[in-house]
């Protein structure tokens, strides 16, 4: 393009420079992860980053948690929204500690945010931290939040093809939770086809298959959390 001293010349760096931009964002991101990991650790939490695409049922699920193990496992929650604090308030009342990070137009928590959250909350007193990140399954995907274990909920409304179209987020999970399995039958849910693509995709997850309004699978859930706790050499958990 041109200016008023009359030379021309073209920005063909630009792509570069976005590109180191974003570089140095999930690198400071990670730092911070890191930072907030020996944070969690010495509180001796065990640290949930819960991720899901929006209406997956992610809220419910935690409800049906805390209900079913509050009196055994003390949770914390960190809600991560666009707008509203209605998910935390439903944590609370489900007997949570909760606390509500909006993020207005950002579509993905970072590590700094979490902190800031966390200090919020009587760590001391609990036994997991659970962070209930903002519904997507792209955004989310690049940003450690210095979590012990990331886990996905697929719902069975969602379609069978949601591990290949957004590989990432999937290849970076350690547990799958397939969610309202309730509904499977009245939405003509391919289980296998479902199966088969979360193992292709992610071979090294552990699958779940639950539903948060029956009750259904969250037992072997509990019991999955509870092994996790368990290797804390001071857990609380018996």
């Amino acid at each position: 393009h041109s200016h008023e001293n009359g030379h021309t010349h073209s920005h063909h760096d630009e792509p570069h420079q976005t590109l180191a931009v974003g570089q140095a964002v999930l690198a400071k991101n990670d730092r911070l992860a890191e930072r907030n990991r020996g944070y969690f650790m010495a509180k001796n939490l065990l640290v949930l980053n819960v991720l899901s695409s929006p209406g997956s049922g992610k809220t419910a699920f935690l409800e049906r948690m805390v209900q079913d193990i509050g009196n055994r496992i003390s949770t914390g929650i960190i809600v991560g929204d666009l707008e509203t604090d209605n998910d935390a308030i439903r944590l609370k009342n489900s007997g949570a500690s909760a606390v509500q990070i909006t993020t207005g137009t950002v579509c993905h928590l970072e590590s700094d945010m979490v902190l800031k959250a966390a200090q919020q909350l009587n760590l001391d007193a609990l036994d997991l931290l659970v962070i209930e990140n903002v519904g997507n399954l792209v955004c989310p995907a690049a940003y450690d939040l210095g979590e012990d274990l990331r886990v996905v909920l697929l719902s069975v409304t969602e379609g069978e093809d949601k591990p290949l179209k957004y590989p990432t987020m999937f290849k970076s999970a350690q547990v799958v939770i397939v969610s309202k399995i309730d509904l499977a039958e009245a939405v003509e849910f391919d289980r296998e086809k479902a199966l088969s693509n979360i193992r292709k995709i992610a071979p090294q997850a552990l699958i779940f298959e639950v539903s948060s309004r029956k009750g259904q699978g969250m037992s072997e859930w509990y019991g999955y959390l509870e092994q996790q706790l368990k290797k804390s050499p001071v857990s609380t958990v018996s």
